[in-house]
């Protein structure tokens, strides 16, 4: 540690900038680790109280396979070693299978139906914002402004439902499968729940947008491009766009942190086979590994993105590394 320490320092703005980034990461997710193993151990219930294990010898046998028999310092030991190894361990409740073999079969769907959110997330928000923006105080501004605190007030889970009935009325009104009502295949099976599980983001990046266009709109090398003879319209594409979006770089992270929690519930409405179906049932069942290895996972993947979003921005500005660099 000392060593890497020492050679960050050595190396340019940019190291310094990702180093101190990644050490960051790395602390943030052995205190996800560490939180999620004691609140497992801390909260009530108890994950081997089935009806199979209706014996002393059994549970002891139980006890012995999953650890739980050893003092809670080793379980801690054993599990952080564990982790590092990339073993998560076997579930509790569906017999002889790892949590490695559920995370590599189904966070796959999660991510696919993610990636899709966090494309109309994005997409949408940058251009209603923009919209917004542009007719600002009129009444497209009026209508996108109340659609965006409609989407932020109302749970994902209202939205999942009612899609669901307008799926059934479109289908019964046209006679065929427009689109299936839950499921997983296609495009097709993606589309509504994707776009379900983007909205509040969507609805965030949107007045973000609009700010910051607004906020761009009025520096004076806007005023130099308009006096310059641009029309309006190069002077929105060319200058105002492209600088009013940076911002948005930085939400991205907590953005995709967001629409993945919130893919639990529309995973569990739309009967979507991902990662969040099986994180929930395992809540409800105690599957102690099961929750803590998704967890872990989860927050993991979550750090990374944050991490490669601040490595962007950085590269993107470099005032954010140098006044890292001054603050030092």
């Amino acid at each position: 540690m000392q060593t890497f320490l020492a050679k960050t320092r050595q190396a340019g703005p940019l190291a310094r900038y990702i180093g101190g980034r990644l050490l960051s990461g790395l602390f943030t997710i052995w205190f996800i680790a560490t939180a999620t193993f004691f609140v497992m151990h801390w909260v009530p219930g108890d994950p081997l109280s089935d009806e199979k294990a209706v014996s002393a010898e059994i549970r002891q046998n139980l006890e012995a396979r999953y650890g739980l028999d050893k003092p809670l310092p080793q379980q801690y030991w054993i599990y952080i070693t564990s982790m590092l190894k990339g073993d998560f361990g076997i579930s509790y409740t569906q017999k002889n299978r790892s949590v490695n073999d559920i995370i590599a079969e189904h966070f796959p769907v999660s991510a696919m139906l993610g990636a899709l959110a966090i494309v109309f997330a994005t997409l949408g928000g940058i251009v209603w914002g923009a919209i917004a923006a542009r007719f600002r105080n009129r009444w497209p501004d009026a209508v996108i402004m109340f659609a965006v605190i409609l989407t932020v007030s109302v749970p994902s889970f209202v939205f999942a439902a009612l899609s669901q009935h307008l799926i059934i009325k479109l289908n019964q009104a046209t006679g065929v499968s427009v689109l299936p009502v839950a499921g997983w295949g296609g495009l097709r099976h993606m589309l509504v729940p994707a776009l379900v599980l983007g909205l509040g983001t969507m609805a965030y990046l949107t007045r973000l947008m609009r700010a910051s266009t607004l906020e761009v709109g009025s520096a004076d090398y806007i005023k130099t491009a308009r006096s310059k003879g641009l029309s309006s319209l190069q002077v929105f594409l060319h200058h105002e766009l492209r600088n009013a979006v940076l911002p948005l770089i930085t939400v991205l992270g907590p953005a995709i942190a967001a629409i993945t929690t919130g893919g639990f519930v529309v995973e569990l409405i739309f009967t979507i086979p991902g990662l969040g179906r099986y994180f929930v049932t395992a809540v409800q069942q105690l599957d102690y590994t099961v929750i803590m290895g998704t967890t872990v996972f989860y927050g993991a993947f979550l750090v990374l993105m944050v991490l490669l979003v601040d490595i962007v921005y950085g590269l993107v500005d470099p005032r954010i590394r140098l006044q890292g660099r001054a603050d030092a």
